[in-house]
């Protein structure tokens, strides 16, 4: 969520405007937040002004918020709304910022329908939704939900735009190197936060199908934080005796070292359950690697099928059988040419635009 929001900064940036990030003093309570750290030690972003201001649960703070952004007077306010948590503060210094009768309101919505469905996920959605302007999705399927509950204001779709924040490729046999992995070996990833609707299980479930086992010197590295418990997992792996087919690196994954699981891979797979959109397509575009996702939300509008990887049901037959044709059919060069012609679709400047076009209609 940071790394977008740093990454749009800086293309607006690029197109001349001036922009400040507002951001959090604090998102979720200690006893809600399911990772291990809310914080990271890397330094900030350098060029980007950003002001920690709001505590999600601190209504202090949002008014302070709402206050200070309204009192500068902004042509354009851009909120992310990805959970309903977080409307009753957003909402609210969304009002306060609509006082100075000069701003417009938009927001970008990452999810309008949790994954996860929890009490007071409708009004709080309704409540924040309802100060905003018009609005950006980034998936058709999030731009549907959308439509129940503000049918009549603007809004617009809009792809996710390329994560090219991470560095530049490297070589497979750099990336290695800096991981601590054998090069022998080809790599499957699974790349981000561990929940229940990512998949991961389906994954380990393709993993322990004979017809993929066959492939040799195969494994899959699991690069991401547990966001739920692991021992379902850990559980998993056991009974089908994954252990020396799995890298797990399921520590937090610095910005800095995104690069080498990405250049590491052979194939990034998503066996999403469900899914709205996900960054993970667009860091792999960036490193030009295919990928493995199920049809679900919005992934396979963003990787069309046999062009520039798979799209599968969520099921582990069919995710095995599609890693099992990308390696007996030696589809690594070609889909790679391919995916370096499809990414030019995805730019931050053409996203900039959008929003302008956007902001003028509403």
């Amino acid at each position: 969520m940071s790394t977008f929001n740093e990454r749009l900064a800086m293309a607006f940036q690029e197109a001349g405007d001036e922009v400040e990030i507002v951001s959090f003093s604090l998102q979720y309570p200690s006893f809600l937040f399911p990772g291990k750290s809310q914080f990271t030690n890397e330094p900030a972003p350098k060029g980007i002004t950003i002001k920690a201001l709001i505590n999600s649960v601190n209504p202090i703070s949002w008014v302070r918020a709402g206050n200070y952004i309204s009192s500068q007077r902004p042509d354009l306010v851009i909120f992310r709304y990805w959970l309903p948590f977080m409307g009753p503060a957003l909402g609210t210094i969304a009002r306060l910022v609509k006082r100075n009768r000069y701003s417009r309101i938009l927001a970008i919505t990452d999810n309008v329908i949790p994954h996860e469905k929890r009490p007071g996920d409708v009004p709080f959605t309704k409540y924040f939704l309802s100060a905003c302007h018009g609005f950006l999705t980034m998936s058709r399927a999030v731009q549907q939900d959308l439509q129940r509950f503000e049918p009549n204001k603007l809004n617009i779709y809009l792809p996710h735009p390329l994560y090219d924040n991470f560095g530049s490729a490297e070589s497979k046999a750099e990336a290695c190197a800096a991981l601590g992995l054998d090069t022998n070996f080809k790599y499957l990833l699974f790349f981000g936060f561990i929940r229940a609707y990512k998949g991961l299980d389906l994954l380990l479930e393709a993993m322990a199908i004979p017809a993929l086992q066959a492939i040799p010197d195969l494994k899959l590295l699991i690069a991401g934080e547990f966001y739920e418990d692991a021992k379902p997992y850990r559980d998993l792996i056991e009974k089908h005796g994954l252990q020396d087919r799995l890298v797990l690196r399921t520590d937090f994954i610095p910005n800095a070292e995104v690069r080498h699981y990405f250049c590491a891979a052979d194939l990034v797979v998503q066996p999403y359950k469900h899914a709205t959109q996900s960054g993970v397509t667009q860091v792999a575009y960036h490193f030009d690697k295919p990928m493995v996702v199920t049809n679900v939300g919005g992934l396979s509008e963003l990787v069309p099928h046999g062009e520039v990887g798979y799209v599968v049901a969520p099921q582990p037959k069919e995710i095995a059988a599609a890693i099992i044709d990308f390696y007996t059919l030696g589809k690594a060069h070609v889909y790679a040419q391919q995916i370096k012609t499809y990414k030019l679709r995805f730019s931050w400047s053409q996203f900039v635009k959008a929003v302008y076009e956007l902001a003028d209609k509403v």
